[in-house]
């Protein structure tokens, strides 16, 4: 109410006056770097994006909202940390981007706090977390500043293990704190020439070990894609990335509370129907000798265009993979004949038991495709730890609650069996086997000459190895043995018959114990 006689204050130039200080305060923050260094970061390598662009690039088109965009300051826009939410399609996902042209995309306080709320967020509201790495860790003036121990990000992304997903893209150089986000991601994605992970950059380990060396032998793709198995999969820029990213993420629900996502024919998957696999009769060769590429097979079975392959150049003997059955996201362990026959080593058996726990928590159905000869003998592998590693896998087989879904494609020896879930009464939906498969403890042959069994035992072990699945499903290890023609449709079967758990009420799997 107004006095009579005084003139009506004038809220609007007041307003004027605040909100042009806010757009001051914002573009400061959201100015990165400045133009000159964004412009260097971009240009020194094809493909590169500014950290802001790589978020942009990620959501859907004007979704993102920004979190602590006043963090830092004018000196410090963002404190090299952009941060918020936004859309990726259609669904609710965070975000956080280390920002290479302000400090060195270092954490400084106001971005640990960041990343903290961030992170505690994505577990709050149930939706995924994104996080873009290149930085150089924690930034070395936070030494000099007092503070007190408080809860960080990392702790909380322990704790969201298995409740939302999370991938992290490693973007260029990222170290020690920052660094440690990849490995507690459930999916890494790698930039090659640009990407690289280390505890201690190179000027730190010469330092410490008198050792020189290059960011990227030192942890670039070529290290963390293929000898550590730190990193998941590599692609040529941050684009691809992205994209990946994207893809990735279309398989899984939003958090452990949810079913994961139908893909039909609205979604552009015209490849949901039932239909014979004829083309498995070329692909598979009857004989266990020969090898074959079982990803030409699962292009086969699965919705044409699904199939996505993690870590595909790390424990290659065992293929990870994503698909579509029938519109259904599900995991797809397969052995791969055409490295080592399939034999399972440390390295893929490591690889498939954290996959199968990422599928399991999140309520993927999962298909397994034996064809191995065992687990890896010899000294080598027994140095590596094998007899442990496929112990976590068979583990983390046995402890999925998910639809499991099992064929014997050739062959299936020893613990080369158990570690795929051939055992139809460890909670399987469906076990099948093509004809002519050949199965025992071990390989009939070198088993007889351990034994030192005579010329005519040797000969009945052998035929009773080359006798098929008849006796096996005569004693209903298997369900069924099928035709390689009819393996898409069974498989179409067990998900029919499991079709309760595809969409009853679901809860998180929060049941004690370790893996080996």
């Amino acid at each position: 109410m107004h006095t009579e006689g005084r003139p009506a204050p004038d809220n609007r130039t007041a307003w004027q006056t605040l909100l042009a200080d806010l757009e001051e305060h914002r573009t400061r923050s959201r100015a990165m770097g400045g133009p000159a260094k964004v412009a260097r970061h971009t240009v020194a390598a094809p493909g590169r994006m500014s950290a802001r662009a790589r978020v942009a690039a990620l959501l859907d088109d004007d979704s993102f909202a920004e979190l602590g965009t006043l963090t830092g300051g004018a000196d410090i826009p963002a404190d090299a940390f952009v941060a918020g939410s936004g859309l990726l399609d259609g669904r609710p996902v965070f975000v956080g981007a280390e920002d290479f042209t302000v400090q060195g995309g270092s954490i400084g306080p106001g971005a640990a706090a960041k990343r903290a709320r961030l992170v505690r967020l994505a577990g709050q509201e149930r939706a995924p977390l994104v996080t873009l790495l290149e930085g150089a860790g924690h930034r070395a003036g936070n030494a000099l500043a007092g503070h007190t121990a408080t809860p960080n990000d990392l702790q909380a992304l322990a704790d969201l293990a298995g409740l939302v997903p999370t991938v992290a893209i490693v973007h260029g150089p990222s170290a020690g704190h920052g660094a440690l986000t990849a490995p507690l991601s459930d999916f890494v994605i790698m930039v090659e020439g640009t990407g690289a992970l280390f505890t201690a950059g190179p000027p730190l380990v010469e330092a410490a070990t008198g050792e020189r060396v290059d960011k990227h032998t030192l942890g670039g793709s070529g290290v963390h894609c293929v000898v550590s198995g730190v990193a998941h999969n590599a692609v040529r820029d941050d684009a691809a990335a992205l994209r990946l990213a994207r893809r990735y993420l279309s398989y899984f629900p939003s958090h452990a509370w949810q079913h994961p996502p139908y893909a039909g024919a609205d979604s552009g998957n015209t490849d949901t129907a039932p239909r014979a696999t004829e083309a498995l009769l070329d692909l598979i060769p009857p004989d266990p000798r020969r090898p074959y590429d079982v990803k030409t097979v699962l292009a086969e079975v699965f919705d044409a265009g699904t199939l996505l392959e993690l870590q595909p150049a790390y424990g290659a003997s065992i293929v990870t993979a994503l698909a579509r059955l029938g519109g259904h996201a599900v995991a797809v362990l397969a052995n791969q004949p055409a490295v080592r026959a399939g034999t399972i080593d440390a390295d893929a058996a490591d690889k498939a038991a954290r996959f199968l726990s990422v599928a399991g928590a999140f309520h993927l159905p999962v298909v397994f495709l034996a064809d191995n000869p065992g687990v890896l003998a010899g000294t080598a592998a027994e140095r590596s730890g094998v007899l442990r590693a496929a112990a976590r896998l068979f583990a983390a087989q046995h402890r999925l609650r998910v639809p499991k879904l099992h064929l014997t494609v050739r062959k299936a020896f020893g613990f080369g069996s158990s570690v795929m879930a051939m055992n139809p009464f460890d909670a399987q939906t469906v076990s099948y086997a093509l004809p002519g498969v050949t199965l025992g403890g071990i390989p009939a042959a070198a088993g007889a000459a351990a034994a030192k069994q005579d010329a005519d035992t040797t000969r009945r072990l052998t035929a009773n190895e080359a006798s098929g699945p008849w006796r096996s499903a005569n004693a209903l290890s298997y369900d069924d043995v099928i035709a390689p023609t009819e393996v898409r449709d069974a498989l179409l079967t067990g998900l029919t018959r499991a079709r309760a758990r595809l969409t009853g009420p679901i809860e998180p799997d929060r049941r004690p114990g370790y893996l080996p």
